[in-house]
């Protein structure tokens, strides 16, 4: 109780949500709580195990042999390019990464590489071609090589550019 207010732990709250809840929502639920500093995957497990027979606990229970923190995105483009690498099985990347002041779309900071996701629509003009091309230079400076893939390569050639992508992460094999 606080302040004469029956509450309940998170840990609680999220074994009573698990067994309404479809499994991408309640990924969903683990990752916002995460975000908040308030996943305790040991608490939850404890609450699965003293509430065997709850309804939510054998879902909450695969849900968390499953989860993987949820990989940030801006855009419907990011979120389909993450999902082909996932198909694909190459590793897992983190986006919107900021390194030596740029915003990254898709990085993976162990093999200082880069994917930038580029449509017409946001680099169309002659000054985000200028833009981008100084990043690009800027970035190799430091060591990071950067690779760019449009929406309509992604869209029309997606095996393509996994396999240019694969041969390229091999290349880049953490030191």
């Amino acid at each position: 109780m606080a302040e004469g207010i029956p509450v309940t732990s998170v840990a609680r709250t999220i074994l009573d949500l698990a067994w309404k809840l479809r499994a991408d929502q309640l990924a969903r639920v683990l990752a916002r709580a995460e975000d908040l500093g308030l996943l305790e995957v040991d608490e939850l497990h404890a609450v699965i195990e003293r509430n065997r027979g709850h309804h939510g606990a054998k879902r909450l229970r695969h849900a968390l042999a499953t989860y993987e923190r949820p990989i940030y995105s801006r855009s419907e483009f990011e979120r389909r390019f993450v999902a082909h690498l996932v198909q694909a099985r190459l590793p897992r990347p983190t986006t919107g990464w900021n390194e030596v002041g740029h915003e990254l779309d898709v990085y993976w900071p162990e093999r200082r590489f880069a994917v930038e996701l580029d449509t017409f629509a946001t680099h169309g003009s002659r000054r985000a071609f200028e833009i981008d091309r100084e990043r690009d230079a800027a970035l190799l400076e430091q060591g990071i090589r950067t690779i760019r893939v449009t929406d309509r390569q992604l869209a029309s050639r997606p095996d393509e550019v996994l396999r240019r992508l694969a041969a390229l992460l091999a290349l880049t094999k953490p030191g």
